[in-house]
């Protein structure tokens, strides 16, 4: 273990082990971009009722489409540390692997001096949980799975893309 910070370089702690924003200040404004997804397990019956938009509570994709759209947004005040990003687009896309599972699909792009990632994650992450609410009272056992950044572009870092992820 001896010497294992050393190794991890975690950004968001100084020297001293202590809690800080990064600065990127000094770093050039690049175009940033990120795909994130989350997928939603229900049973079939609580999918067709999705698909057909026969949910009392009204369309469940538009609704959760807008709230990933709002977390987005909004994740520096969720996450701590997060920069603010004046983001240029977040798309959410929803589509139907298997029978009983959804797979929501962010993507998150801006001109900026950091990555979008937790952008996308978190609108994700909340397209998911507003599914599962608006669809909580006909299906107890929906469960949220495999939050997850499929590709990233831009940065220091270079582009990202996880070879396993569904298409």
């Amino acid at each position: 273990m001896v010497g294992l910070m050393d190794k991890l370089k975690l950004t968001h702690l100084d020297e001293a082990g202590a809690a800080r924003m990064v600065d990127v200040g000094g770093k050039a404004t690049t175009y940033r971009r990120a795909v994130a997804q989350a997928f939603c397990r229900m049973q079939k019956k609580t999918a067709d009722t999705i698909r057909f938009g026969n949910t009392k509570k009204g369309d469940v994709l538009q609704i959760a489409r807008i709230a990933g759209i709002g977390a987005a947004k909004r994740t520096d005040e969720l996450i701590p540390l997060c920069h603010s990003l004046p983001l240029d687009t977040v798309e959410v896309q929803f589509d139907w692997p298997e029978d009983g599972l959804l797979r929501i699909q962010v993507t998150a792009a801006c001109n900026g001096r950091t990555g979008v990632e937790m952008e996308a994650l978190v609108a994700a992450s909340l397209s998911a949980l507003t599914v599962y609410d608006m669809c909580k009272s006909v299906d107890r056992s929906m469960r949220v799975e495999s939050v997850e950044l499929v590709e990233k572009s831009g940065g220091v870092h270079g582009d990202f893309k996880k070879d396993w992820c569904q298409e």
